[in-house]
């Protein structure tokens, strides 16, 4: 099962504390703006409680942004009412694989994406020849081994068969967590992208076995597969897994999984534009929060890490990617 070690502080732990820090602050002002509000008198509303004070009704021109995602979910339902509130109207489009999001980006059909870690966007941008950027953070899922017929790590068997992603980013990082609960060792050459070629030691000759990480879930129960390698939100509520079913957890927060850290992603002629801010700020009101606490259980987490420092890494794992073409 997961250590239950102290984690060590990292910027992303931070950045996690500071956020819920903002949003309990956040929800105060928001209650006491509501009290405001109700002692005016005559056609005046709250446009915001994030700094747009009241403004006289029709006064401010809405605005709008058109965001491609992977999947349905109350988390996006409340982050669209809550940035509508604010004058801002968010289409969700949802789209079936993780290609579409960037290619109809890229096609100016959305503004927007709002699914990937910047690890998976510095290889798309790399291999599509694209110059896609973040423009803010959004969250971080827990990743970890899960097995549906297996209660602990020890009774993986010798051979045993392991789904992990096939994509390069996602399936990297299965590999880094199995490496750490102690099942492979990978060359340390092998950079943000280790492949099974990377595999130096494999003591219980495990077969990894590549596959759609959006389809792992759903090969969960497959009697062949002693376990999978993937993320705890990737499983439908439906199936009741949790973070307490997993073998092994990794630290999400550790500073090491910053290239997995979720961002809402545009095009850099579209960064600037004033729609973001306020989107921005519908992630971080209280009742979204709730939505993803209640929709992940904890498995997923808002975090705030600056976006220079997005931008950065991001260039750093352009780097990398194109050395490993």
């Amino acid at each position: 099962m997961a250590s239950k070690d102290e984690p060590a502080t990292s910027e992303l732990r931070s950045a996690v504390s500071a956020g819920t820090t903002r949003r309990r602050n956040i929800l105060i002002i928001l209650i006491g703006a509501l009290v405001v509000a109700g002692l005016v008198v005559g056609g005046l509303f709250v446009g915001g409680v994030f700094g747009g004070g009241s403004v006289e009704a029709g006064e401010e021109e809405r605005l709008s942004l058109r965001l491609a995602v992977s999947q349905d979910s109350d988390f996006q339902t409340a982050i669209a009412e809550v940035a509508s509130e604010k004058g801002l109207d968010v289409e969700w489009v949802n789209v079936d694989d993780w290609v579409l999001p960037n290619t109809e980006l890229v096609a100016g059909s959305v503004d927007g994406n709002a699914f990937q870690h910047i690890l998976y966007l510095s290889n798309f941008n790399v291999q599509n020849d694209a110059d896609l950027t973040p423009v803010f953070s959004t969250v971080i899922t827990q990743w970890g081994i899960f097995s549906a017929t297996l209660g602990d790590l020890d009774e993986i068997p010798e051979g045993g068969r392991i789904a992990i992603p096939e994509d390069p980013s996602n399936g990297g990082r299965a590999l880094f967590i199995l490496e750490a609960a102690g099942f492979i060792e990978i060359a340390d050459d092998s950079g943000e992208f280790p492949t099974l070629d990377d595999v130096e030691s494999n003591p219980k000759n495990l077969e990894l076995v590549p596959i759609a990480a959006l389809t792992i879930p759903q090969q969960f129960d497959d009697p062949s597969l002693s376990a999978v390698v993937v993320g705890t939100s990737y499983f439908d509520p439906a199936q009741g897994i949790g973070t307490e079913d997993a073998l092994y957890l990794d630290d999400s927060l550790d500073e090491k999984n910053l290239p997995y850290v979720n961002t809402v992603v545009t095009t850099t002629d579209n960064a600037d534009n004033p729609a973001w801010a306020i989107l921005k700020e519908a992630y971080a009101d209280p009742r979204v929060a709730e939505a993803l606490l209640e929709e992940s259980k904890g498995s997923t987490v808002l975090v705030e890490v600056d976006v220079e420092t997005l931008r950065a890494k991001l260039a750093d794992l352009e780097e990398l990617a194109k050395a490993n073409q």
